[in-house]
């Protein structure tokens, strides 16, 4: 019997398949805490071997969910993993911090690296806030701008249109940019509006002539910015005689807006302009000095970057040590400066633990890094002087003392919590190649260090803190990039074989980021441990596949047939089958090839074996089964729909699931979060009008989902929701004409 003719099982209140109503979810809790002596759960208590060697699987152990183990490595993870192109490196020049954008130089600015955006507004913000640019600021700004390659185009746009979003990659100057172009329009006065201003409340503020710029608007799914936002601002700047330039970075999240690509100047187009504004005369001289050449050659610079090293060129005086100087910048540079570090006998052991520690927790709070810093520097001495027990002093340094010495930054900002943004002291190198550079270099150059640095990195990922635990796989995974199998052998193996589930997923998120790094044997290595006889080893190989795909959409089909011949050789055990459905799970949201992935889940159900055609539904009444943002169902009403090949499959998956005995009731389930996530977006709605009668084959198909829909229940157990009654009369035929 084909899935599209079979009957559902029979529920009951007469009517097939019928699911109770879904009870809202629980209020979120805090984490409760270990009691004294136990530890946190998934971790192994003190003096507990956490290795299991038996290779059995654990009778009993706690479990954290595919998805929200997800937005915990999302969360954490050091940008340069996921592509962040963040922050530019080499740029201390004279002691102070210099930053451009498109041109402009000013001292003591903050180019920091990847920011995680959370829409909260910082306590004491005012978020209709804003003031006027001086004048002053402005024309210095123009003196010494370079302009890119778009801004033509992009000046012509906003002369017509009024508004403009001017999209690119992280520090390529695009809020120069905007200035500029305002610049040129002649507005008699430029206002900068507050990154905090929402969309919604964007032509609310336009209330007076002259310019406007909303520097870095933090997008999402949940709050973008759409095209009719721009129409209302626009029809506000035509009464107020005005003009308006918002800068994003690169984002999805506009819908119906045609964004205004900003590609940066030429690094020697920034050089020259500032040299001809400092020292016109020596322009030609500067720029025909061997460094020059390196630096503009040497890679693709940013304009803050070129603008830094223009400045420093500026500043040469034609001795030695300044030509140094010049020639401090590039990945060259910062290999040797962690030469330099580690291998520099002058430079204690307490001051190596911290360069280590903060290459691990860039970008985080210094507190972490100073704190977790003694505990390596405590291993370090261990190996070191083993007949004399290490001490730690109680008082040390000042951190702008440490940083200086690691050649980093600090400054207070906005950390997320389960509870909220709390203010935190970050810390980040300078050069962001910093902590690659430098943990590969211990690595591989020093490997006398490595007991200790193994000992640490297994603390680390012990931790009860989820940064601590994700910035320990990172950092793993750089080290596993070097040395894959040294690193497999003394870390990664040692986790995946664990008892505890929390050691496995430090495991599971190494592997994954390993294999964002490029080496391509790791996907060969889980694929092998899918199947390996140690149950620890599959169940890492199955969570990292199921992580790895929505970070690398093209790695999806690989992934999942990795997690089908697992199924298809053995998955008896209840937990193993509950990784195997997670995991798959996460498939669904490999960004823009999910169309691909449902593909795959489709040939599944019919040219495989019972057990892979359970798991391949069971993972999709799983992914329809959520509606947090990005979920399934939030793809499938935004541009699921309008692709012929993708609805037609997704029809299919859930009319199957519907029709299957061990599934119906999970289906009946998934179709209640739709129905909710639908009756608080049109777009959803319109998505179900058009997906429930692609549902309906048979009578029972008609009658089980009239059933759902009139028995159902609001999200809050209230009554039945308005669009319920709406999809019963898209499922009932129109009477036939007489």
């Amino acid at each position: 019997m084909t899935a599209s003719s079979a009957g559902g099982p029979a529920s009951g209140d007469g009517s097939p398949g019928a699911a109770p109503p879904k009870q809202p979810p629980p209020s979120p809790s805090p984490p409760r805490q270990a009691p004294p002596g136990q530890a946190p759960p998934g971790r192994p208590a003190s003096g507990e071997d956490p290795v299991s060697d038996t290779g059995m699987e654990p009778e009993a152990e706690g479990t954290q969910e595919a998805r929200a183990a997800q937005r915990e490595l999302f969360a954490h993870t050091p940008g340069f993993f996921l592509g962040d192109e963040s922050r530019f490196g080499g740029s201390l020049v004279g002691g102070a911090q210099h930053g451009v954008s498109g041109g402009q130089v000013t001292g003591d600015v903050y180019l920091g690296g990847r920011t995680e955006i959370h829409h909260h507004t910082t306590p004491g913000a005012d978020p209709d806030a804003f003031g006027e640019i001086p004048h002053e600021r402005i024309k210095e700004l123009a003196a010494v701008f370079a302009e890119g390659p778009g801004f033509a185009t992009a000046l012509k746009r906003l002369r017509e249109e009024r508004v403009l979003v001017l999209s690119g990659a992280h520090a390529t100057g695009r809020h120069a940019a905007a200035l500029m172009l305002l610049h040129h329009l002649g507005v008699p006065a430029v206002h900068a509006l507050s990154p905090e201003t929402t969309p919604a409340a964007l032509s609310g503020l336009l209330t007076q002539p002259g310019g406007y710029v909303l520097r870095d608007l933090p997008l999402s799914r949940n709050r973008p910015l759409r095209d009719t936002h721009l129409f209302a601002v626009r029809d506000q700047l035509v009464k107020a005689g005005g003009h308006l330039v918002i800068t994003v970075e690169n984002s999805p999240h506009l819908p119906g807006v045609t964004p205004c690509p900003w590609a940066p100047p030429p690094a020697e187009d920034v050089v020259r302009a500032l040299l001809d504004r400092r020292r016109p005369a020596d322009t030609d001289a500067l720029l025909a000095l061997p460094p020059v050449a390196g630096f503009l050659t040497g890679a693709d610079r940013h304009p803050a970057e070129a603008a830094a090293f223009g400045e420093a060129l500026a500043a040469y005086d034609g001795g030695q040590d300044a030509l140094a100087r010049l020639a401090d910048f590039g990945r060259a540079a910062v290999e040797k400066q962690c030469r330099d570090w580690l291998g520099d006998p002058e430079t204690g052991l307490r001051d190596k633990a911290f360069l280590i520690a903060l290459a691990v927790f860039d970008q985080a709070p210094y507190v972490l890094a100073a704190e977790l810093a003694d505990k390596l520097f405590v291993q370090f001495e261990r190996l070191q002087n083993p007949d004399r027990p290490p001490t730690i002093p109680v008082f040390g340094p000042a951190a702008k003392d440490r940083l200086d010495l690691a050649r980093a930054d600090g400054e207070v900002r906005q950390e997320q919590t389960e509870w909220g943004p709390v203010p935190q002291f970050m810390a980040a190198f300078r050069d962001e190649r910093t902590p690659q550079v430098l943990l590969t270099d211990v690595w591989t150059s020093h490997p006398s260090a490595r007991p200790a640095l193994v000992d640490w990195l297994r603390q680390l990922a012990q931790d009860g803190r989820p940064l601590v635990r994700t910035r320990a796989a990172a950092a793993t995974a750089l080290l596993a990039a070097a040395d894959l199998p040294s690193t497999t052998a003394l870390l990664v193996d040692g986790w995946a074989t664990a008892r505890s589930v929390g050691p496995r997923v430090t495991a599971a998120n190494t592997l994954t980021l390993a294999q964002l790094l490029g080496p391509p044997v790791v996907l060969r290595l889980l694929t092998q441990w899918c199947n390996d006889g140690q149950w620890g080893r599959r169940w890492t190989a199955i969570r990292a596949l199921g992580l790895l795909a929505p970070l690398r959409p093209d790695l999806a089909g690989p992934a999942l047939d990795a997690l089908a011949s697992r199924a298809r050789v053995d998955a008896s055990s209840q937990p193993e089958r509950d990784n195997l459905t997670e995991s798959a799970a996460l498939l669904l949201s490999a960004g823009h090839r999910r169309g691909e992935v449902l593909a795959e889940f489709v040939r599944l159900l019919y040219r495989d074996t019972p057990a892979v055609r359970g798991l391949a539904l069971a993972a999709f009444i799983r992914a329809c089964d959520n509606d947090e943002d990005g979920a399934l169902v939030g793809w499938y009403a935004e541009s699921g729909m309008y692709q012929a090949d993708a609805a037609r499959d997704l029809a299919t998956l859930w009319r199957t699931a519907l029709n299957d005995h061990a599934q119906t009731r999970d289906a009946l389930y998934a179709l209640q979060t739709w129905v909710h996530v639908a009756t608080r977006r049109t777009d959803a709605a319109r998505a179900l009008e058009l997906l429930l009668p692609a549902l309906v084959v048979t009578a029972e198909d008609r009658k089980r989902l009239e059933h759902e829909l009139r028995t159902m229940r609001a999200e809050d157990g209230g009554p039945q929701p308005p669009l319920a009654r709406h999809l019963l009369t898209v499922l009932r035929p129109a009477p036939a004409p007489h």
